[in-house]
């Protein structure tokens, strides 16, 4: 490889060139590290299985159980990106254990693609025992199936 750059440019040239890609490289992880939201404990994914693509603007909340008055408390809504994932569910501070449910507004997101399906919302409900852990809670769905599992 060397000898065939050696015909366009000295070694020294190829070392700035080398440098200037180097230098590049460094800033753009930079930046993607700076826009990047804050780490999140607990993710998920979901994924249209009937079209295999990533569910895209599905609305999603986390709820917190409250022991002492047997009730929920929401902790945050947001909805799904591009990739079909919702960063920033929940920050590593706020992230106790406990009994969780994430909802998802499926019947909206079928209802925005033009089709009907079958479950209206899909809950997942999960306890938390280390919080110290990173969990992954993703979602495969169809319009009439859905299934769920703890990645990782």
């Amino acid at each position: 490889m060397y000898r065939f750059w050696k015909q366009f440019c000295t070694v020294k040239q190829m070392s700035i060139r080398l440098q200037h890609i180097k230098d590049h490289i460094l800033a753009a992880n930079q930046c993607a590290e700076m826009s990047s939201p804050p780490y999140s404990p607990l993710t998920t994914h979901v994924l249209n299985t009937g079209r295999g693509i990533p569910a895209a603007s599905m609305v999603i909340s986390l709820h917190l159980r409250n022991h002492t008055a047997a009730s929920w408390t929401l902790l945050r809504t947001g909805a799904t990106n591009d990739d079909g994932r919702c960063p920033g569910l929940i920050t590593r501070e706020a992230f106790v254990p406990g009994v969780y449910k994430m909802r998802f507004e499926t019947g909206r997101y079928w209802e925005a693609l033009g089709e009907t399906c079958f479950y209206p919302y899909v809950e997942i409900v999960f306890t938390i025992t280390d919080a110290a852990q990173k969990f992954h809670v993703p979602l495969l769905l169809s319009r009439f199936s859905y299934s769920t599992y703890r990645g990782s």
